[in-house]
């Protein structure tokens, strides 16, 4: 999943952007309030993580005017104010969760899983396709009881389809959602990574699971 970081203290950002790729997501940063604006207006996040103070335009202001002008990225705050009437203005503002520094990698982590479920109106951490299960919190996934080695960037991708079963999603809406904005785009990177996920999930079960729609996508097989 694919998330916007919005920090300007580098230190803290270079640490959380490298503790969130090692757990597979895609992630953008903005160091500034201006840098910020543009990128969550041009890119669909599934969640951006918005620090309070921030040079140029300050992310509460930020958040409202994303919010008055309909973006639908979940939002969660981040800052070092923790008082009640701060995160009360906070979340009044449109923000969807609020963490107060400091923090621990492991309790940012929590909450980001459990945005993208209630993007995706999940709730059970553990998907369930025929036998295929996928525990979207220890990023355990098994098959017929099998448990399934998968590198951050394959699980990335099942997890993506998973939460669209029986819906295609296209090579574009792949990438933009599991690849950040330094990754460099080539014709068949999806593709590659399709093939490499099938000889795990796939090869050696049936029904095969990912299947391919000419022309338009790929998809999760859904209910029949």
């Amino acid at each position: 999943m694919r998330i916007l970081l919005v920090e300007d203290h580098k230190p803290l950002a270079r640490a959380l952007r490298q503790g969130l790729e090692e757990e597979g997501y895609s992630v953008d940063w903005a160091a500034d309030g201006a840098d910020a604006d543009v990128k969550a207006r041009s890119t669909s996040y599934d969640v951006i993580v918005l620090d309070v103070m921030l040079p140029h335009v300050d992310g509460l202001t930020l958040l409202q005017n994303w919010r008055k002008d309909g973006l639908k990225s979940h939002v969660l705050i981040l800052t070092a104010r923790s008082t009640v009437d701060d995160k009360v203005k906070g979340l009044d503002s449109g923000a969807d969760d609020y963490l107060t520094k400091p923090f621990e990698l492991g309790e940012l982590l929590a909450r980001l899983r459990a945005l993208i479920r209630r993007e995706h109106q999940v709730k059970d951490p553990v998907i369930r396709v025929f036998d295929l299960e996928i525990d979207t919190s220890s990023r355990m996934v098994k098959r017929a009881g099998q448990s399934i080695a998968l590198t951050p960037r394959e699980y990335a991708l099942l997890e993506f389809l998973a939460f669209h079963r029986g819906k295609v999603a296209t090579r574009s809406m792949i990438w933009e959602h599991l690849y950040n904005e330094q990754d460099e785009s080539t014709s068949n990177v999806v593709d590659v990574y399709i093939r490499y996920l099938r000889n795990k999930i796939d090869k050696g079960f049936d029904p095969p699971l990912i299947l391919t729609r000419w022309g338009e996508g790929y998809m999760m097989r859904g209910e029949t």
